[in-house]
């Protein structure tokens, strides 16, 4: 077995597509480590899979729905590469993300935690460990998704009309209509994903030279369990219409969204830093998605979170 040259730190990689891309990038990539940041339970789960595949995989206990628990696991990953139990980091892979039925859950910090774990803790993660992407060619993607786009071209409908107000107001619990209902859960999701592509911009011109941001859309893909906690519409379309779509050209499996998502990764599909990736190739985000001064809006609330 090669020994492992680079490292690859990854979120959302106990299950669906991001499952499938951690196994795809140690089958293709034996000189890599991977760190799978995760609650410890799922990782348990997953961590022989993987295994089975390299031996060169590291988990460390992540709560991203907590700031104090994000910022702690990106310390611990930190401490592993200070000490070089860790070769240097070449990768970042920020595919963690929740679709809840409402838009009225709050996290132990005050936080609505769609918005939360889909945007506060990329941002926290990426803020933490990009120092440490010195080896370059150096990527990070940061999973988003069709939702951004709030229309009934790229939504079927499942997803309403965007409305997109500050990041304060967005952090809060119950910021949207009818904050209990299954459709203010859907509202929160697209925005967290709006706001992602928006963090994608921002960073992209703010990180040195040879260290790439690049967002990465899967589009429709059957089988992910992401819309589990999500309930109404959003579950009984996944579960009894989307599956039929997996015989057309329209849907993906986890195994080719996974392999598509390795491939944005180790730069297989190339992409210019800021990029948007849909499934296999370079195209525009909505048209929504390139506004500068929410970007900058949003980075300067993400840093006062952060406590900058």
């Amino acid at each position: 077995m090669t020994a492992p040259t680079r490292t690859i730190v990854m979120t959302g990689a106990t299950r669906g597509i991001g499952l499938e891309a951690a196994q795809d990038l140690l089958r293709r990539s034996p000189d890599a480590h991977l760190v799978v940041l995760a609650r410890a339970a799922s990782a348990a789960q997953v961590l022989p899979r993987l295994l089975a595949v390299s031996p060169h995989v590291t988990a460390v206990d992540v709560d991203l729905a907590s700031t104090a628990g994000t910022l702690d696991a990106a310390a611990q990953v930190e401490d592993l590469l200070d000490a070089g139990r860790l070769p240097p980091m070449r990768g970042l892979v920020l595919n963690a993300g929740v679709h809840l039925d409402s838009a009225a859950h709050a996290t132990a910090d005050g936080y609505e935690k769609t918005f939360a774990v889909n945007v506060l803790a990329n941002h926290l993660l990426l803020r933490r460990l990009h120092p440490h992407l010195r080896t370059t060619p150096a990527r990070v993607v940061v999973t988003v998704s069709d939702a951004h786009f709030g229309d009934l071209r790229h939504t079927g409908g499942i997803f309403p009309p965007i409305r997109w107000s500050t990041p304060e107001r967005l952090s809060e619990p119950g910021a949207h209509p009818r904050p209990t209902t299954g459709r203010a859960g859907r509202a929160a999701y697209a925005t967290s994903k709006l706001a992602a592509v928006y963090l994608v911009h921002e960073w992209a011109r703010r990180l040195p030279e040879g260290v790439d941001v690049v967002a990465y859309n899967p589009s429709l893909v059957i089988g992910t369990g992401l819309a589990r906690d999500a309930g109404g519409a959003s579950g009984w379309l996944m579960e009894h219409v989307v599956p039929a779509l997996a015989l057309t050209p329209l849907a993906d499996t986890p195994p080719v969204a996974g392999r598509r998502l390795a491939d944005t990764v180790l730069g297989t599909t190339r992409a210019a830093t800021g990029s948007y990736v849909h499934r296999s190739r370079v195209a525009p985000s909505s048209d929504e998605s390139y506004d500068v001064d929410r970007e900058a809006a949003l980075w300067t609330w993400l840093e006062q979170a952060a406590g900058a």
